[in-house]
């Protein structure tokens, strides 16, 4: 257990910012490291928002209370450190229900100070309200704000939740109407879905089209803050937004690249990747995502200069299976080398070399340029590995199969018969393995 007060050297910025208090749960599948591990990052996602941390409280626990989450002993503990230092705001690293949320709150508050207590899901979609710029990105933050942080927040008053939170976890699109009724919520909810259905086909035109341009597409993903963004303006010019911050970065931005050899490919900046993402953002940002998904190739950057860049690939590759993303030809990127040392490198490479190959990885300086080079021929050789020109011949009554081959091959031209779908294609050597009852024209048998 701890009750951990941080030193924070006040400066006028964090004076401003609303304090709080982390939280943490230690149970039976989680160590301390990895709680405070977790409670780091946390923190800078409070600090992204607007806030500081004023203390950390952990507790370990076989298994969380049911109403509280925390012992009672440390719900006391936790009002008198809130009540003494006039503390407005707990979050916990972790999701919470609406009646904990409401019952930790009744615990923590009085008639002289009210305390608001948000969890980390709530957390990171205050980020994204506050990222959000297409209007995509702002109806996909609108929605999970209604769906997941809402029931969270009604009943409390706007204005209450602003006085107490300073605004963190009830701000975007979705803030005016946290006082109103379930059923204007569920009506807005409705139109929401709606309009993201008709956002998401256009989408899905705009991309078929990319695919049957034969345009191969590069997804640039990655642990959030490991240098994406930066990587995409150093290679376009992009000048997109590239700060020092988590979630910087929330809609999608597509540039087109010349390659050495005069082939164009489309580079696409992602929204970042973080442990513990809850499964409802993965779903509510899922047309985002998808341009994981349905890419052909897919840089993954980690931060060389973070001391869990390890952890940082785990989550990475997870979350491109969680996608259905992790059978695409892939180049791992060591990003940020000028901050490290080649002995640090030789480290971190130690530690991560049992979940990659060797050959499959680049070490580079999105911000000075070094081992761009180096990235760039392994992309040309990732472009042109073993893609060939085949078509295939579907039966109409196995329609559903075109979908597929939409996601694992360069579809360059689809032709409607009678009784097929012939779909002129560049496929790799997987993509003809796993559609080969429907070959009719390949550089196998285009002699028969």
């Amino acid at each position: 257990m701890e009750n951990k007060l941080l030193n924070t050297p006040w400066g006028e910025d964090e004076i401003n910012a609303v304090r709080a208090v982390l939280v943490s749960v230690i149970t039976g599948r989680t160590t301390e490291r990895e709680a405070q591990v977790s409670l780091d990052e946390l923190e800078r996602l409070l600090e992204t928002a607007g806030g500081s941390a004023f203390a950390r409280l952990t507790q370990s626990k076989y298994s969380p209370d049911p109403a509280t989450v925390i012992g009672s002993g440390k719900i006391k503990e936790l009002y008198e450190l809130c009540s003494v230092n006039e503390v407005p705001l707990v979050v916990f690293d972790m999701e919470l229900t609406p009646s904990q949320i409401k019952n930790i709150e009744d615990a923590l508050s009085d008639d002289k100070h009210d305390v608001m207590v948000i969890d980390r899901a709530m957390l990171i979609l205050d980020i994204f309200a506050l990222h959000a710029q297409s209007s995509e990105g702002k109806l996909q933050v609108e929605l999970a704000q209604l769906k997941y942080t809402a029931p969270r927040l009604i009943g409390k008053g706007l204005q209450l939740s602003r006085q107490v939170g300073g605004n963190i976890a009830v701000r975007g699109p979705g803030e005016t109407k946290l006082e109103t009724d379930r059923r204007y919520i569920e009506r807005r909810i409705q139109f929401l879905e709606e309009q993201l259905r008709k956002l998401d086909s256009s989408r899905s035109t705009m991309r078929k089209a990319r695919q049957r341009s034969g345009i191969t597409s590069c997804a640039i993903v990655g642990y959030t803050n490991a240098g994406k963004s930066t990587l995409l303006n150093y290679l376009t010019g992009a000048g997109i937004l590239a700060e020092d911050k988590l979630f910087a970065t929330l809609d999608p931005t597509t540039r087109r690249y010349k390659l050495p050899s005069g082939e164009e490919i489309l580079l696409t900046d992602t929204v970042g990747f973080i442990r513990n993402l809850p499964h409802h953002l993965i779903k509510a940002f899922k047309s985002t995502l998808d341009e994981v998904k349905y890419a052909d190739i897919i840089l993954v950057l980690i931060d060389t200069s973070d001391p869990e860049c390890q952890n940082q690939l785990k989550v990475s590759k997870e979350l491109l299976r969680e996608l259905d993303a992790d059978d695409k030809p892939v180049v791992y990127v060591w990003n940020k080398c000028d901050a490290e040392s080649d002995r640090l490198l030789n480290v971190v490479w130690d530690q991560a070399g049992s979940l990659v190959s060797f050959k499959d990885t680049v070490a580079v300086s999105a911000k000075t340029g070094e081992g761009i080079d180096e990235l760039i021929a392994k992309l040309e050789e990732a472009v042109s590995q073993g893609r060939l020109p085949v078509s295939y011949r579907i039966p109409n009554d196995k329609s559903g199969e075109l979908n597929r081959i939409y996601k694992l091959a360069t579809v360059t031209n689809v032709n409607y018969t009678h009784d097929y779908i012939e779909v002129d294609t560049l496929s790799d050597s997987r993509a003809r393995g796993v559609f080969a009852e429907y070959v009719y024209n390949s550089p196998d048998n285009i002699d028969e």
